[in-house]
């Protein structure tokens, strides 16, 4: 029996790599006769670099960048054949701060801009940028900063760091330097820039926004998309398209410097070749920290049921907490669902700090259902 083991991150808990280390141990546990494909997976947020490396056999370069509060930090860049792979979450995520720190209004880009250019100077003619898991709101201005574009008060002074700043914004220090490369968001959300479904609006709170930073803030990234779209190679009108509003709206500031934005998931699933092994497999087990309303629109799980349900193959979801009904989960592709939180007995602390141990043991269940 062949069995596809290709889980997302369990953010702030384990890996893909590591859950599906920990999910193939399980299965061998309970029978050593059966093929396992560990094929772990990312949609464009943390993580992104660590499952494309293998795949695409790729050199991975150290960078010295910042992180969203200007600090020093080390983030990396992947380059293969004049194509770099940059993720955004290494200068820009949200894991880097202390709940105390994470403030929307001052956080920055700017690491991002650095890694951009680093992947540039290495020769990269095309670069695919992951997004997602960020703790920014300033609709790529810092990561312009770095590339020589950095917006300006009236007076003609740069902007200090930070999505509030942009309400001053009156123009940009010059044009991005980007050498010509091609730019590709790798993305899970396709929100625009500003209004009710915008970047501020339902991904600011998580971010450390209170319900005022929100207006100040979707207020001055509509200021911004004004000095975005008057760049040359930004497409008509801006703010309101598709995948504007990733990240904190990077998604605009990649789309105002010519780029384009693709579905995080299936650019993995081509790189990775996870078509090919889904066509070979017998059973799909696949996971996330959370699997709710946000899973089946874009993210890991919603791409790689919905491959197992166009073979008809079996998938099983195991996340760290499931609130999915299970008509919705049905319908999307997925057979089964599996707790960590309930395999702890409604313990998060212990399905946070123990993930390794439970899904190994819900994966020896699982051998002991499925395997012929």
């Amino acid at each position: 029996m062949r069995i596809l083991i290709c889980p997302d991150k369990f953010a702030g808990s384990i890996d893909a790599v590591a859950a599906a280390q920990a999910i193939a141990g399980g299965w061998r546990a309970s029978t050593a006769t059966d093929e396992l494909i560990e094929r772990p997976l990312a949609d464009g947020g943390p993580g992104f670099i660590d499952v494309l490396a293998p795949a695409v056999n790729g050199r991975r370069v150290t960078v010295d960048t910042v992180d969203p509060l200007g600090r020093p930090a080390k983030g990396e860049i992947l380059i293969k054949d004049r194509i770099g792979y940059v993720e955004s979450a290494h200068a820009c995520g949200l894991h880097l701060l202390a709940d105390a720190e994470r403030d929307p209004k001052r956080t920055t880009s700017y690491g991002l801009g650095l890694l951009l250019l680093a992947a540039l100077e290495h020769g990269a003619a095309r670069v695919m940028i992951g997004l997602g898991g960020s703790a920014v709101n300033d609709a790529g201005a810092g990561m312009l900063a770095a590339l020589d574009a950095a917006p300006l008060d009236a007076a003609g002074y740069a902007l200090p760091y930070g999505g509030a700043a942009l309400t001053a914004a009156q123009g940009l220090t010059g044009t991005p330097r980007i050498r010509g490369a091609e730019l590709i968001a790798a993305t899970d959300v396709d929100n625009p820039l500003t209004g009710l479904h915008g970047a501020s609006a339902v991904y600011g709170p998580q971010k450390g926004a209170s319900r005022e930073d929100v207006f100040l803030l979707d207020s001055a990234l509509e200021r911004f998309a004004s000095l975005l779209q008057a760049l040359p190679t930004a497409p008509p009108g801006l703010a309101a398209l598709p995948g504007a509003g990733a990240a904190g709206g990077l998604g605009a500031a990649i789309l105002a410097l010519g780029g384009h934005c693709e579905s995080g998931i299936e650019l993995v699933t081509r790189l990775t070749g996870l078509t090919a092994a889904l066509d070979e497999a017998d059973l799909v087990i696949t996971g996330e920290g959370s699997f709710d309303h946000q899973s089946l629109r874009g993210k890991v799980v919603a791409g790689v049921a919905g491959g197992a349900r166009d073979r008809g193959l079996p998938c099983v979801v195991l996340a760290g907490r499931v609130t999915t009904g299970r008509r919705e989960a049905a319908a999307a592709g997925v057979t089964e669902t599996y707790s960590l939180v309930d395999f702890y007995d409604g313990d998060v602390e212990a399905a946070m700090t123990r993930p390794a141990a439970g899904l190994s043991a819900l994966a020896q269940r699982l051998a002991g259902q499925y395997s012929r």
